[in-house]
Order: C-alpha cells, then structure tokens, then sequence
C-alpha cells in the first residue's frame, strides 16, 4: 500500500496517508492508456471538414471541346478533379470521428495514471486549498509553497469558485473536478495536486 506525505497550503508536512493498492498502485497498463487517450481525441474531433465533388462546384455543364479530331485528351467537363478549379476526388465530407471504449477500461486508465503519478512523484497531495477569495497571487504562491513546477492540473473534488478562479490565470494550471477527469489531462499535465477530499472521493469512485 502506497504512502504519500500530506502538505498544508504553506508548504508544510502535515500528514502521511496510505494510498489504496487498487487505484494508487497498481501496474500501469500502458496499452490501456493509448486506446483510451486515442479515443478522447476521436471524440474531441469537430468531423466538419468539406470538400466539393465534381457534382458539387460551379460550371462545367458544357463539353469542353469535341470528343474525337483535336488532338487532345478527351474531356467531358472542366469541372472534372484534373482541372483547375475542378471538383476534389475522395475529399473529406462532414462525418463523426465518435466511438466507445469500454468502461472498465476507460477505469483502467484512469488507475493507470493516477497509479503513474505516485510511481514518479508526480503526486502532491494538500490537505485542503482554504482560499478566503478570488486572487491568482494567493494561488500562485501556495503552489510555489508546494514546490510545483510546470504544467500543473489541480484535482478538487467539487466545484470551488474560488480555487478554479484563483488558478484559470495562472499559465500552465488547470483545475478539473474527480466527476470530470480524464487520460488526456493526466498525461497532458505533469503534476497533479490533489486536496485528501478528492483522493478519498478517487477511491471511492475507482476502487
């Protein structure tokens, strides 16, 4: 069973908690984690992109010259895909790029990283983000306090006006709630600070 210490908003040791095996510590599945992460991106795609068949453009009703007798390739319309101007062959048309992954793996994913994270010490995990109003500098700081460098995602687990405001200017720090996690975010975010509500609400909900 993984430990981990448990800061204060100050930056100091206030705690240590012991992690479930089942979501903090298992083997991480790396082909699990591709599937599912290919998928997030598959269903993240607009699928509005349009091109215009021979059928579709403007002009090139009339033949173009006659078949036989000029000594030139025989044309039917000037609109046909060689043409300048003419229609695209086999271009993309609006379509969705959706599919389903099951659920078990999509949890499996989910462990996978949150399990990833611990193994590289990637993992912060604070005691509560008692913020008393809006301030960016408030936030800035307690994550200097924490010693968090880069991209950061900041795990609640529920809404809070006043982290997710605190945090949404901050440059490379995002807040997201454990109802609304995802692979993408996980992998795309090298830290992940996470208050002990919101851990215990992980194990909860994955274990």
């Amino acid at each position: 069973m993984p430990k981990i210490d448990v800061y204060d908003i100050e930056g100091k040791k206030v705690d240590t908690v012991n992690l479930k095996e089942e979501v903090f510590g298992i083997e991480p599945n790396e082909a699990i984690v591709h599937s599912v992460l290919v998928n997030f991106l598959a269903n993240q795609r607009q699928g509005t992109q349009s091109t215009k068949t021979r059928a579709e453009v403007r002009g090139g009703g009339r033949k173009p010259w006659k078949q036989k007798g000029t000594g030139r390739a025989r044309q039917g319309s000037i609109r046909a895909p060689q043409w300048i101007k003419g229609g695209i062959a086999l271009g993309p048309k609006p379509r969705s790029y959706k599919y389903q992954v099951n659920k078990k793996e999509k949890r499996l994913a989910i462990r996978s990283c949150l399990s990833s994270k611990v193994l590289e010490k990637e993992l912060v995990v604070v005691n509560s983000l008692p913020l008393k109003e809006i301030k960016t500098k408030e936030m800035a700081k307690a994550l200097t306090n924490l010693k968090v460098e880069g991209k950061t995602l900041i795990l609640l687990p529920e809404k809070n006006e006043t982290v997710q405001k605190s945090a949404r200017n901050i440059e490379g720090v995002k807040t997201t709630l454990v109802n609304t996690i995802n692979v993408y975010d996980l992998l795309n975010y090298k830290n992940l600070v996470v208050t002990l509500d919101a851990v215990k609400k992980l194990e909860e909900v994955y274990a």
